[in-house]
């Protein structure tokens, strides 16, 4: 990509958001009723039945981008300044695909008590947190200790793409004409992303082995942390150790997200035939689909919009916020994540090699998976 282009875009519009007033105060008859005396009734409204807050303020249909800028994209702890570009971006692409208004709110401290402190104190404004960019293992502490807060809080690097990756895998699976339920799927990566697709994935998959950078998380290890220890629960049920090479053999679906360049055609060639690959490191995947399709790889999906099969969180946050804040529900669940991801799955009515899931583009897509949402 031409970077002058994105450095114009970037200075010419100071940032992708703006506040705008819904109604035009033209007159004393306007401002009387937007300010005082006539808001005055409004709050006094609120503070006698707090669920009113709904009817009357943006709460209705304003999301929260939280950020500590700890784990940016590809470019890691970057600090908070740095993240307020992706941050916007995430809140236009919410105005954008859900017609939610979002603000970025990048917090200058890396202290997961303090995040959430602060978290909890600016949620009345709110009626959803989409954490974003917080480095893990602190964003597994950070979202379960937010998830009291009578609104929907989700950690997107994590469920978001966890939702898209079971979507697409749903479709790679009949392309390839096997059963989903019987797949062996290899998760290379055992971070926040990594993490959410191993535990939604093995509520359809029976056989999950997830690969750190020191190997297969197994039981013969001594160096887990509390959350990779969780991960033993649904996953490596035959307790295989070893390798990622060891993981590879025999299996039939390697998702990546962790570093690029990581495999080769060789490593493909130890998976069974149909091979699917969803290698989603950026800017550089794993291994790039010509090589993986010279191993032998029958699916190939990516994180890049200029390569087929892109899986992008966005198919997947926008609708589900949209939907949970519809419904006001306290909270996103797992029945809610599964329906998202089917009902992506399902706009793609004849999936092929070059088309397992939809593109952010395509017609309905945010809606559908609202609706799939609020029908759990």
């Amino acid at each position: 990509m031409d970077t002058s282009k994105v450095f114009d875009y970037h200075t010419k519009h100071k940032g992708k958001i703006k506040i705008e007033v819904s109604s035009n105060i033209q007159n004393k008859e306007d401002l009387s009723l937007a300010y005082t005396p006539g808001v005055a009734e409004v709050s006094r409204a609120i503070a006698e039945n707090p669920e009113n807050v709904f009817n009357y303020t943006i709460k209705s249909h304003t999301v929260a981008v939280v950020s500590d800028g700890s784990a940016v994209l590809g470019l890691g702890n970057i600090g908070a300044a740095a993240a307020i570009p992706v941050m916007e971006g995430k809140a236009a692409l919410f105005k954008t695909f859900a017609g939610l208004d979002a603000f970025p709110i990048c917090l200058n401290t890396q202290d997961s008590k303090e995040i959430i402190n602060i978290v909890k104190n600016i949620s009345p404004v709110f009626g959803g947190i989409n954490l974003e960019d917080i480095s893990a293992p602190r964003c597994f502490e950070i979202e379960e200790a937010l998830q009291d807060l009578g609104i929907p809080v989700m950690h997107d690097d994590q469920h978001g793409t966890a939702v898209v990756v079971l979507a697409g895998l749903i479709n790679a699976a009949k392309v390839v004409g096997k059963k989903l339920e019987n797949l062996t799927v290899v998760v290379n990566g055992a971070g926040a992303a990594g993490n959410a697709i191993s535990r939604l994935l093995s509520e359809k998959v029976k056989n999950i082995i997830v690969v750190d950078s020191r190997g297969i998380v197994s039981e013969s290890r001594t160096d887990l942390d509390p959350y990779k220890k969780l991960l033993l629960k649904v996953t490596n049920k035959n307790n295989l150790s070893g390798s990622l090479k060891d993981a590879m053999k025999n299996s039939d679906v390697f998702v990546g997200v962790s570093k690029a360049n990581l495999l080769t055609s060789d490593d493909i060639k130890l998976m069974n035939k149909g091979a699917i690959v969803f290698a989603m490191a950026n800017p550089i995947p794993e291994i790039m689909p010509e090589e993986a399709k010279k191993g032998g790889a029958i699916v190939v999906a990516t994180g890049r919009s200029d390569m087929p099969n892109q899986v992008n969180n966005s198919l997947a946050f926008p609708g589900i916020f949209k939907g949970a804040l519809e419904i006001r529900a306290k909270k996103i669940t797992k029945e809610m994540k599964i329906a998202a991801a089917v009902a992506l799955a399902g706009l793609v009515k004849n999936p092929t090699t070059e088309k397992i899931v939809p593109g952010p583009f395509d017609t309905g897509v945010a809606n559908t998976v609202c609706e799939a949402v609020k029908n759990v």
